[in-house]
């Protein structure tokens, strides 16, 4: 793994938690119905953690001597509560894959620090991942 390689794979992960940060907050103000207090607190939650993944990834970007991006990845369209949490749900466990990819890339880079960063944020990743499918167990199929 070459340095300009690794910074590019940051980058496109650095994108993915802009585009998080976006969609957590779109989908924050979205969400309608009976749950409406609670999925948004939910949603508005996520975003701490989505930025302070963001923010590592932008020093870590600088710190290998480029630039980090300022373009998020797009955030997928949803109308109803569930079409939320389906992309949600999506969204965290393409991260938890990368982020246990992205690891796997820095051990080979040579960069301890990092694999144990991006371990922490497979965990984190995860974890939203989970609690999203238990919000999701028992949601009706058209809301």
């Amino acid at each position: 793994m070459d340095k300009q390689t690794m910074i590019e794979r940051l980058n496109k992960d650095l994108a993915g938690e802009l585009g998080a940060i976006i969609q957590y907050l779109t989908y924050a103000a979205k969400v309608t119905g009976p749950y409406r207090p609670q999925l948004s607190q939910f949603f508005l939650t996520e975003v701490a953690d989505e930025q302070l993944h963001a923010q590592f990834l932008a020093n870590k970007i600088v710190a290998l001597g480029s630039e980090p991006t300022t373009t998020p990845q797009p955030v997928p369209t949803a109308r109803t509560n569930r079409e939320m949490l389906e992309a949600v749900l999506a969204a965290e466990r393409q991260a938890t894959e990368d982020y246990a990819q992205r690891a796997e890339e820095a051990d080979e880079f040579g960069d301890k620090g990092l694999v144990v960063q991006l371990e922490d944020m497979v965990r984190d990743e995860s974890g939203h991942a989970e609690e999203t499918e238990r919000i999701l167990r028992d949601w009706p199929p058209d809301r």
